[in-house]
């Protein structure tokens, strides 16, 4: 997989990082260890997806 191609793939999973960031932090109450822990499974599926051929 082509460099430009893996961007494109992180900057795509970069927007439910944001929006359900944002919606976690809602659901629990203001709790930011939810959204951390959300932001963790989200890192760690973009990068098995773009270290993936």
């Amino acid at each position: 997989m082509d460099i430009p191609r893996k961007l494109g793939m992180l900057v795509v999973c970069g927007v439910p990082a944001i929006v359900g960031g944002g919606v976690v932090f809602a659901i629990f109450n203001g709790s930011y260890a939810a959204v951390v822990a959300f932001e963790f499974m989200l890192l760690i599926a973009a990068g098995g997806l773009v270290s993936s051929r």
